[in-house]
Order: C-alpha cells, then structure tokens, then sequence
C-alpha cells in the first residue's frame, strides 16, 4: 500500500513538472476530452436527472407533513451541489474512464510498447498521463456543473408531478436561491478537481506497473477502479470538514 501511493505521488510530481508541455499534447488532450466529456454526456444526463428526482421524492413528503414544503428545493439543491453530484460523478468516470487509462496503459506495458517509447527517447509520462490527467482534470469539474443543474431540474419535475408534495417551479426555484450559494457549488466542483485528479494519477500508475499479461491487465483495471473509489470516499470527507470550517 505504501508502495503504491509512493509511487502515485512521484507519479503526480512528475506529471506536474511537465505541465508547461502540455500544448506540444494539445492533440491527445482534446483526443481524451472528448472521450471523458462528451461520450459520458448522456449518462451523466440520465444519472443526474434521476438522482434529483430521488432526493425529491424521499424528502418532499416528509418536508411537507411537517409544514416545511417550502425548503424542498434547498434541501435537493443543497445535497446535489454539495455531495451527490461532485462523489456520484466522480464514481462514474472512475468506472468508465478510468478502468479504460488503466487498460489501454497497462497493455502498452504488457506488450512492451512503453519500452519502445523510451527506447526512442519518449518520456511515456509526457506522451501518456499528462494528457489524460489534463483531459480528466478538466473534464470532471464541467460534467458535474452540468450534472448539478440537470439534478435541480429532475428534483423540481417531481415536486411538480407529485401529489404529495405539489410545489410549484417558482417556489422550488426560489427557495433553491435562497439556500444555495455559488460558494457551495464551487465547493462541489473543487472537490470533483480533487477527485479527477485522484482518478487519472490511480488508473495512469496502476497501468504502468501491470505484468502478467491479459490476466494482469485485468487485476491493473480492478484495483484502478477500486482504489479510486476508495480514496474518492475517503478524501470527500476530509475534504467537507476541511470546507466546513
């Protein structure tokens, strides 16, 4: 374990030190938005919109039995903005981005194409993470302001279609203002920079020290995307005592 996070940090380091390259990437970097953003656009969508949904339809009814109907749309717009959105997303792209980073550089690895990179004086930390830890640590942070306005809406569609809670789009909207401030969104799309960067240092380092073949590929990818999720659990909340206080 120490081991591995070892590894990471100097991964991550060493990733830093060669941001000022990144333009001569420009192409992969565009290459990797696309795929991390706009291919998961649908069910970041579809995800979203069900996930404010949900939160409305399980506190809606228990806020209006007791005379709160009115703070239904802060507390869906609170919870989405705050934690749902920036740990849901984060999770997704683990599974769908970063089980792919892992894979296709942990082939590069087995199939000894990583070696023919440094044999042609190619760093594979330049030619291969900064441009997916620039894509992904880009990309996150806009699916999930995408992902915060489309849960809002989910949330105000039920409140709306509901009996049992029958608020209007004006009131929803409106007691969303007052509860939620931009620094609370801002505090859900740091924390998905955080986790971005979590999930591209994770799956680009479990990549580079596969062995073993096809079988090893497979255990690369598994612990890409477990331990991702494990350290997304385990920062998002060091990261909300942190932005608490």
């Amino acid at each position: 374990m120490f081991q591995n996070i070892g590894e990471m940090v100097v991964l991550f380091w060493r990733t830093l030190m060669a941001l000022p390259l990144t333009w001569r990437q420009r192409g992969k970097v565009f290459d990797q938005l696309f795929e991390i953003g706009n291919a998961s656009l649908l069910m970041v969508c579809i995800l979203s919109f069900f996930i404010g949904g949900v939160i409305a339809l399980q506190t809606g009814p228990v806020l209006v039995e007791r005379g709160l109907a009115s703070a239904v749309g802060g507390v869906v717009g609170i919870a989405i903005c705050k934690e749902l959105s920036p740990v849901l997303m984060a999770v997704l792209i683990a599974g769908r981005i970063g089980s792919a980073m892992a894979a296709e550089i942990g082939s590069m690895r087995v199939y000894q194409e990583i070696d023919a990179l440094r044999t042609m004086n190619i760093s594979p930390i330049h030619y291969l993470v900064l441009p997916r830890l620039v894509a992904i640590a880009t990309a996150l942070p806009m699916l999930v302001i995408f992902s915060i306005l489309v849960a809002w809406l989910g949330g105000a569609l039920v409140c709306l279609s509901n009996d049992r809670i029958a608020i209007s789009f004006a009131s929803y909207f409106m007691n969303l203002n007052d509860v939620v401030a931009i620094k609370d969104v801002a505090n859900g799309v740091f924390k998905s920079f955080v986790f971005a960067l979590i999930i591209g240092v994770v799956s680009c380092q479990q990549g580079l020290i596969t062995r073993g073949g096809p079988r090893g590929i497979g255990r690369s990818v598994t612990k890409a995307v477990v331990n991702s999720i494990v350290l997304i659990v385990i920062l998002d909340y060091i990261l909300t005592r942190v932005l608490l206080r």
